[in-house]
């Protein structure tokens, strides 16, 4: 493996510098014939890199994992994790590799990860490697959260190995590289609390109040604020994800990073009709991480992150139970608060109250009864304020709509700062009118594996503007076919 000349990326490399122990150094196998199939070009200039110089044969080389850039050192971290619930005490970068931090013009660090980059220590069997198809997935679907304002990880590129990997069949391979606020998971504190070296989980915690949760390290308590701030930025994330219908998959402990984003996209997808115990994941026989389900996971996922924590809130496990139960406990509190705000947003309301929360109810409750699109019902409401309300024709029993409608528009109308038509367009700029559907990501990505590229930009342009109806573009609104059928994903290990 080669290391490039010159600076390409500004790194500074703080985890690998500050938690010796957490980590494996580590370099990625090589790809034989690496073809870039998307790069990000803004991100990458956010990064401040020009993306014609990631677009030359070393620039690829670097996104594949071929070339360590100068700065880099590129490790494979570890962690453990409650996976569908059971405990693994050892899971780790099976697959991934940490090459650094960047340091953005402004002077704001991000991980640069690459992922499906090979076998680590931690690859537990599996080959290490990705396939086209779910690389371009995490591509698309976490740069359509980006735009629609959800926070999470995002996309930099999608380079094919030029080898294949062997899953059901003989497919393409590929490497993404992805960028976050850093990797520091749930599962990061698990895997550290059970090697008991309390100056490590310290060390940890310091870091990751440092980087994500300053505020609290002027705090009485710091660590119980640390815990705070994770279960408040958690609490907005799940009710961002509701208001949107985004099913994560697999929400174990390592999948939920400390810093708020969200990371780790396998069987993610969005709903189409409205129902609370939507699945798509092969593997979640059980329904554990359902739509509908999500708030509690978080819940539970959090309780973990307590418990990692409190040989650091107190002295002893008495002294610390209390005061990070009340932080946790707190947790359901605040969802509720930020599930009022972006669901009351998207029924119109900015100022919605627990007064509103049957009005909000109610509306899911008749989406589920009639069978209802979640995003098409919420973006057509904002037409239910005006003259010829297309909206009612969406549920099987009209009336239904229009009992529920008689107690809305009073309500909405009850905010005397804003006319409906501004109403309208506040609604229009929450409820997109393009999401990530599955049957067009599925088309993509069946198209991108075997090199047709040209349907995933064309997706790519419609998703980077979510809020905006555009002419000619109704395909890509519209809910999937009858003939879709049952949608499963996989997570593409």
């Amino acid at each position: 493996m080669s290391v490039a000349a010159g600076p390409l990326f500004a790194f500074d490399n703080s985890f690998v510098r500050e938690l010796e122990g957490l980590y494996e150094p580590w370099q990625a196998a090589p790809a034989p014939a690496p073809e870039l199939l998307v790069l990000n070009d803004a991100l990458a200039t956010d990064l401040g890199v020009d993306p014609t110089v990631l677009r030359t044969a070393d620039g690829v080389d670097v996104l594949v994992g071929n070339t360590v850039p100068p700065g880099a050192q590129p490790v494979a971290q570890a962690y453990a994790g409650h996976q569908f619930g059971g405990y693994s005490p050892r899971l780790g970068d099976g697959r991934a590799l940490l090459l650094g931090e960047v340091l953005d013009a402004r002077g704001q660090r991000h991980d640069l990860h690459l992922k499906g980059s090979g076998r680590t220590p931690f690859a537990r069997g599996g080959d290490g490697k990705a396939a086209v198809g779910p690389m371009l997935r995490e591509y698309v679907v976490s740069e359509a959260m980006h735009a629609l304002g959800i926070p999470t990880a995002r996309s930099l590129a999608v380079v094919a190995t030029g080898e294949d990997v062997v899953r059901e069949s003989m497919l393409p391979g590929a490497v993404l590289s992805r960028v976050a606020a850093s990797h520091i998971r749930v599962g990061t504190f698990e895997y550290t609390a059970a090697l008991r070296d309390p100056e490590l989980l310290r060390a940890l915690a310091d870091h990751a109040i440092a980087r994500h949760h300053p505020d609290a390290a002027t705090a009485d308590s710091p660590y119980l604020a640390f815990f705070q701030g994770v279960v408040d930025a958690q609490a907005d994330l799940i009710a961002r994800w509701m208001a949107v219908g985004f099913v994560h998959g697999v929400m174990n402990t390592d999948n939920m990073a400390v810093s708020g984003q969200t990371i780790d996209y396998g069987p993610c997808a969005f709903m189409d009709v409205y129902d609370p115990a939507t699945v798509f994941s092969s593997i979640d026989h059980g329904g554990r991480y359902a739509y509908g389900n999500q708030p509690q996971i978080a819940l539970w996922n959090l309780a973990r992150l307590g418990e990692s924590l409190l040989p650091l809130i107190a002295p002893t496990q008495e002294q610390a139970l209390e005061p990070a139960t009340a932080v946790l406990r707190s947790f359901t509190t605040r969802y509720e608060d930020r599930r009022r705000v972006h669901f009351g947003a998207k029924l119109g309301l900015a100022d919605a109250g627990p007064d509103d929360d049957g009005l909000i109810d109610r509306f899911l409750n008749l989406l589920h009864e009639h069978d209802v699109d979640f995003t098409a019902g919420f973006r057509s409401l904002s037409t239910a304020l005006g003259e010829g309300d297309p909206t009612r024709a969406l549920f099987a029993d009209p009336a239904a709509f229009d009992a529920w409608g008689a107690e809305w528009r009073p309500r909405v109308a009850a905010q005397h700062d804003r006319d409906s038509a501004e109403v309208a367009a506040a609604m229009d700029r929450v409820n997109p009118v393009y999401i990530p559907r599955n049957h067009l990501v599925e088309d993509v990505l069946s198209r991108g594996t075997f090199g047709e590229l040209e349907p995933l930009h064309a997706l790519l342009g419609v998703l980077a503007h979510p809020f905006d109806e555009r002419p000619g573009l109704e395909r890509y609104a519209h809910p999937a076919p009858a003939d879709f059928g049952d949608y499963r994903t996989f997570c593409g290990t």
